[in-house]
Order: structure tokens, then C-alpha cells, then sequence
């Protein structure tokens, strides 16, 4: 094992398992990936009924704005770490399992999607007044302003609110991995921490970072290219 104490300890990398950190790293890239599109669709359709309840008359209305924004406010307000606690039996219903990559999607979908949800109100909030007007004037239905006015509008503050939910989720999965999800938060903590092997905790680490850049650049590109006031 060698010095596992002292600056040293950060580079022995005869101590990496490289097959190890590899499968650990798409278990990273793909519990964030799948997690993330399940995350947008639920976070829009949560966002669009906030928004366009929450000034309608009618006590339907005002009902299913409270029960969305309720759902939003508590499972928003969780500490992650918790949620997954908390979430243990329907995790062990839908997933079959507790532990591994598969069990931590539920929780990490339910802890960002009314993060996002949020957001996606508040972009859509943000869209010019006078351009929903215009299309209301028009006849447009309430569908069709929402496929061609709202989300084309709000497209490039849309992609930015995923990107930034896309790195808190990179965080949301090492936290579960150390306490069984998987991916590089799981091997970091057992291979790493557990085996005092700094190493390992440090390549894992810089994974991490790479991916968090990875995902911020291409963020910031789909944003210049939608964004109408930068061409």
C-alpha cells in the first residue's frame, strides 16, 4: 500500500484500481444523465402548472397551484442525505434494491426536480409581457402560447437552470454513493477513505471536477447558440 499519511499519500497511483475508477465513473455519467432528463420533463411540467395557475380564478386553480407548491417547498427543503433515508421503502418498491446506482435515481429525480421546477416558473415569469400579449391577441391558444411563445423564449435561461441543477445532481451522487449508490462517491469513500488509500479519493475527486467543467461548457454553448441577443 505504501505511505498512506503525508503529502505523498496523494500520488501513489500503483494504489488505483484504474478498472475500478473507470466503472465507477460511468456509473457517475450515467445516474446524472438519465437522472437529468427525467428531472427536465418533470421539472417543466411542475414549472408550466405553476405558472399558469397561479393567477387564474377559480378554486381548482388555487387548489392545484397550493398541492404543486407544497409537493415543490417540502421536497425541496430536505437535505438530501435524508430524502434518501426517507425514501428507503419506495426506493426498495420501485428499484427492487437499496444500494447500487439504480436505487439512488429516485432520490436524486425527487430532490432536484422541484429545485428545478422553481426555476423554470421563474423564467417563465421573466418573458416578456408584451410578447404573450401580442399572442393572446392573435388567437393563439393557451397551448400553442406555451409551445411557440414560453418555452422559445425561455429556452436559453432554461438550458442555464439545467446546467447548474446538472452540477448540484454531480454532488447529489457522491453523496449517495457513500452510503451505497455507487459511482465515484462510493469509491472514494470505500477505496479511498475506508482504505486510507488519499489517492484514490483525490483522482476521484479530479474526475469529478472535469465532469462538473465538462458539463458547464457545453451548458454555456447551448446557451450562446438559443440566446436570440448574442447572434
Amino acid at each position: 500500500m505504501g505511505n498512506t499519511t503525508g503529502f505523498k499519500s496523494y500520488f501513489q497511483f500503483n494504489n488505483v484500481d484504474w478498472g475500478s475508477m473507470m466503472s465507477a465513473t460511468w456509473e457517475t455519467v450515467w445516474m446524472t444523465l438519465l437522472s437529468m432528463v427525467a428531472i427536465v420533463i418533470l421539472g417543466i411540467i411542475l414549472g408550466l402548472i405553476l405558472y399558469e395557475t397561479r393567477n387564474k380564478p377559480g378554486i381548482g386553480y388555487r387548489i392545484l397551484n397550493w398541492i404543486v407548491g407544497l409537493f415543490v417547498n417540502i421536497f425541496r427543503s430536505i437535505p438530501f442525505i435524508i430524502l434518501i433515508i426517507l425514501l428507503l421503502p419506495i426506493t426498495m418498491k420501485l428499484a427492487g434494491t437499496i444500494i447500487g446506482p439504480r436505487a439512488a435515481l429516485p432520490s436524486l429525480i425527487i430532490s432536484a426536480a422541484p429545485f428545478y421546477a422553481r426555476m423554470v416558473e421563474s423564467y417563465f415569469r421573466e418573458v416578456d409581457s408584451g410578447v404573450l400579449e401580442a399572442a393572446e391577441s392573435m388567437g393563439a391558444t393557451t397551448w400553442g402560447i406555451i409551445t411557440k411563445v414560453l418555452l422559445p423564449e425561455s429556452k436559453p435561461a432554461l438550458i442555464a437552470g439545467a446546467t447548474v441543477t446538472t452540477i448540484s445532481l454531480i454532488g447529489y451522487t457522491a453523496m449517495a454513493g457513500a452510503i451505497g449508490a455507487g459511482g465515484l462517491g462510493n469509491l472514494a469513500y470505500q477505496d479511498g477513505f475506508q482504505a486510507s488509500n488519499n489517492t484514490v479519493t483525490l483522482v476521484a475527486t479530479v474526475i469529478i471536477c472535469l465532469f462538473v467543467f465538462i458539463v458547464q461548457f457545453i451548458g454555456d454553448v447551448f446557451v450562446k447558440i438559443t440566446d436570440k441577443r448574442t447572434l
